[in-house]
């Protein structure tokens, strides 16, 4: 069975993209090797996570390819001091010649200040033609008519349960949040913590807590335009809604990381994780076993049925303005968009690959057809919100008021009335 049709469906409704082929590279008859740099947030040599995997097999074909001619050096760290350490490198001139970002406000850190390249004219040379949506693909990547960054793969936000425990519990899949708060009741009844999510790592809890205010019906454009103020019945429901489902949180939430947390659900210590389907990847990496005991279903809906939107996040990649060797550089961000990269994408990692690469969806994860029914069935897509706010500070401000709210030091009044100070101080 192949996976191209239903994808190239998702994708041009999403407006999220697709790349080429690399080209067959040619050894350099003489001279220096150029050596270039890639910033990424795992340890391509101690991960066990499939898609870090997946980068690392990129890196050594490259260089394996390009031997003589071109050479790349990996500098990776963790996920919760990459842009910290990215910014360090920035600001102490040492830009790595590639790195990976975010679509959003988080690209506008480094493209507003000339830190990342413009990519138009290499993308011309037949290389956007190749995504799917083409030119729509890279809006998120797009600033006054120059795209500046390349998307890698999607991932949707979901809802990730064990099958065992729910049979076990009696629970449904819940399409409702009052559905959802029934089924974690079974769970804990049955002796089972139904939830596991990381309050240590605040994005976590804001993915969370953006989904409820989603569900909820909250307008991030007219918050951002002033016509409402984010304290309003919708916000505060969230917040309620984020309280109350907070109960059935594993008791080390507040201080579990985002490893920790997902470790709890592939390591079966937990039967619900609420995650981005790169995690795909790190469980099946590190449980084999995971794979058949795991489904995936949409967050629930609240009052408003019709409100089935998903997050979605794409990788990726940002050439350095300042680099000396942009023709290597460029080889590179091909080669992760290759069809040898596109196809463990979706086979290995189980993420959606983002070029119009035939795949077998068989030998996918089994996770992988969830994630894209979750897709099909979406209403609509939007971002995280600590990348989809008006600006990074933004999106930090609410991340940081919504584990205020969690660890009880806040009030959803308090809490969103925080995020509105912020706004008010820094629309437009």
């Amino acid at each position: 069975m192949k996976g191209k049709k239903l994808l190239s469906a998702i994708l041009a409704t999403s407006m999220i993209a697709s790349t080429m082929f690399a080209a067959v590279p040619t050894m350099a008859d003489a001279g220096e090797v150029e050596e270039i740099t890639w910033m990424f947030w795992d340890d391509l040599d101690a991960t066990e996570d499939l898609i870090s995997l997946g980068y690392k097999d990129v890196i050594d074909r490259f260089n394996e390819d390009y031997a003589g001619q071109y050479h790349v050096t990996p500098i990776t760290t963790n996920l919760e001091e990459y842009y910290p350490n990215l910014n360090a490198k920035v600001d102490a001139g040492e830009t790595p010649d590639v790195f990976i970002v975010s679509p959003g406000p988080n690209l506008d850190d480094y493209v507003l200040p000339g830190v990342a390249a413009d990519l138009t004219d290499y993308l011309a040379d037949g290389w956007l033609d190749t995504f799917v949506g083409g030119e729509a693909a890279f809006a998120q990547q797009t600033y006054d008519g120059k795209i500046y960054a390349v998307p890698l793969n999607i991932a949707a936000a979901c809802v990730f349960y064990n099958k065992e425990m729910f049979e076990e519990a009696g629970c449904e899949i819940p399409t409702t949040f009052d559905e959802l708060l029934d089924c974690c009741q079974k769970l804990q009844d049955a002796g089972f913590t139904p939830i596991t999510i990381s309050a240590g790592t605040a994005w976590c809890l804001s993915m969370l807590a953006g989904y409820l205010c989603d569900r909820e019906g909250v307008d991030l454009d007219a918050l951002a335009a002033g016509d409402e103020s984010w304290v309003n019945d919708k916000t505060l429901a969230a917040g309620e809604k984020l309280l109350e489902l907070s109960q059935y949180f594993q008791e080390t939430a507040a201080s579990d990381s985002n490893d920790i947390a997902t470790a709890n659900f592939y390591d079966e210590e937990a039967a619900i994780l609420l995650q981005g389907s790169w995690v795909i990847g790190q469980m099946n990496g590190a449980n084999e076993e995971i794979e058949d005991k795991c489904g995936v279903f949409s967050f629930p809906v609240s009052e408003d049925p019709s409100r089935t939107g998903v997050i979605a996040k794409s990788d990726s990649l940002a050439m350095s303005a300042t680099t000396e060797h942009p023709e290597a550089a460029i080889a590179l961000m091909k080669y992760f968009t290759d069809d040898t990269a596109q196809k463990y994408t979706a086979e290995k990692g189980g993420k959606i690959p983002v070029t119009n690469v035939e795949y077998d969806a068989d030998a996918a994860p089994a996770q992988l057809a969830d994630v894209m029914n979750v897709f099909s069935n979406a209403s609509s897509t939007f971002g995280f919100y600590n990348e989809s706010l008006i600006s990074t500070e933004a999106g930090s401000t609410f991340d940081d008021n919504m584990v205020a709210l969690f660890l009880g030091k806040e009030t959803p009044e308090e809490a969103f009335q925080a995020v509105e100070d912020f706004y008010a101080a820094n629309r437009g």
